[in-house]
C-alpha cells in the first residue's frame, strides 16, 4: 500500500465498513462500498471491530463516522430536492459517495484533498473495480498554499451557484488559522450554499465517556503524527462562523443525528459526544 496514504482516512473507512459487519439494523449508516476499498488490509482491520467492537475507541468512531455520514447526506438529500447541483467534499479521503448513491447522478461531485492522498485512493479504486469516468471531480489541492475557490473552479465548479461543502474528521487536526482559512474560501462561494463541519469539542464541555475516548483518540492521532490541534465550545465557532459570513442553522450532537431503535438496537455502538456537527449557511451580501 502506498507509503502517503492517510490513516485517518483509512481508519475511518474501516469503522464505516465494519459497522454493517459487528453492529445490527437498523444501521445508522451504509457504506456499502467501504470494505471494498480497503483492499487487502479489509479482513486485518475489520477484524479489530469484530474482535473488541465494544472498546471504547472502536465503538465510539463506529458511531463518529456512522453519525456525520448519515446527516451530511441526508441533508444533501433535501437540498438536491430543491434544486442543488453542485457537492463539495473537503478532505475527502475514502469517502465513496460518489460510487454508491443515487443521488451522485443529481450532482457534480468534486472531492478535494492532498494530492498524495488522492493518487492512493484513485489505485485503491482501480483496484476493487470502481474507477469511473462518471466518478467525481477529484480537485488536488494543498491547503496550506493552494485557493481553494479558484482550484474548484479549474476544476468545473460553478461559482455562481450555490454548493453544499462537507468538512468532517479534519478540523480537528488543523490551527485555527488554517480553519479560517478554509472558512475564508467557503464563505465566497454563491449565497445560500452551505456547510456542514465537524468539530471536536472543547474537554470541559465533554462528559466523562467522551472525555475518555478523546484521550484515547487523540493520543491515537499524535502517535501517527496526527495530532488533534483545535477545539471549540459551539459558541466560540458560532463566533468563528459569524466572522467568516457564515450563518449558523445548527449545531448537532452524534446522538441526535439516529433516532432511538439504532442506539437501543446496538449496545455496542457508543455516541462519545467529543465530536459535533454544526451546519451553517453563506449568507447573502448586505444590501
Amino acid at each position: 500500500m502506498n507509503d502517503d496514504y492517510s490513516q485517518t482516512a483509512l481508519m475511518a473507512a474501516a469503522a464505516r465498513a465494519a459497522h454493517l459487519v459487528v453492529d445490527r439494523k437498523p444501521f445508522i449508516f451504509e457504506d456499502t462500498l467501504a470494505h471494498s476499498l480497503l483492499g487487502d488490509r479489509a479482513e486485518e482491520l475489520i477484524g479489530y471491530h469484530r474482535a473488541y467492537g465494544e472498546h471504547l475507541i472502536l465503538s465510539g468512531v463506529r458511531a463518529q463516522v456512522t453519525t456525520r455520514g448519515r446527516y451530511t447526506e441526508r441533508r444533501l438529500a433535501e437540498l438536491v430536492e430543491g434544486g442543488l447541483r453542485q457537492y463539495v467534499i473537503l478532505g475527502a479521503g475514502l469517502d465513496t459517495f460518489a460510487h454508491r448513491s443515487p443521488l451522485a447522478g443529481r450532482v457534480r461531485v468534486f472531492e478535494v484533498d492532498h494530492p498524495a492522498t488522492q493518487r492512493w485512493k484513485r489505485d485503491l479504486l482501480t483496484a476493487a473495480g470502481l474507477a469511473s469516468q462518471d466518478g467525481p471531480v477529484f480537485v488536488e489541492t494543498d491547503f496550506e498554499t493552494d485557493d481553494l475557490v479558484e482550484r474548484l473552479v479549474a476544476h468545473g465548479f460553478d461559482p455562481a451557484e450555490p454548493a453544499l461543502v462537507s468538512w468532517l474528521g479534519v478540523s480537528m487536526y488543523l490551527t485555527g488559522e488554517a480553519i479560517g482559512a478554509a472558512l475564508s474560501a467557503v464563505a465566497r462561494l454563491a449565497p445560500g450554499s452551505e456547510l456542514v463541519m465537524e468539530y471536536a469539542l472543547a474537554p470541559g464541555l465533554c462528559d466523562e465517556t467522551a472525555t475518555a475516548f478523546a484521550q484515547l483518540a487523540t493520543a491515537a492521532a499524535a502517535e501517527r503524527g496526527e495530532p488533534w490541534l483545535s477545539f471549540f465550545t459551539p459558541e466560540e465557532l458560532s463566533a468563528v462562523l459569524a466572522e467568516h459570513g457564515l450563518t449558523v442553522a445548527e449545531h448537532v450532537s452524534q446522538r441526535e443525528v439516529a433516532d432511538p431503535e439504532s442506539w437501543r438496537s446496538n449496545e455496542k455502538l457508543l455516541p462519545a459526544e467529543s465530536c459535533r456537527l454544526v451546519r451553517s449557511v453563506v449568507a447573502a451580501p448586505a444590501a
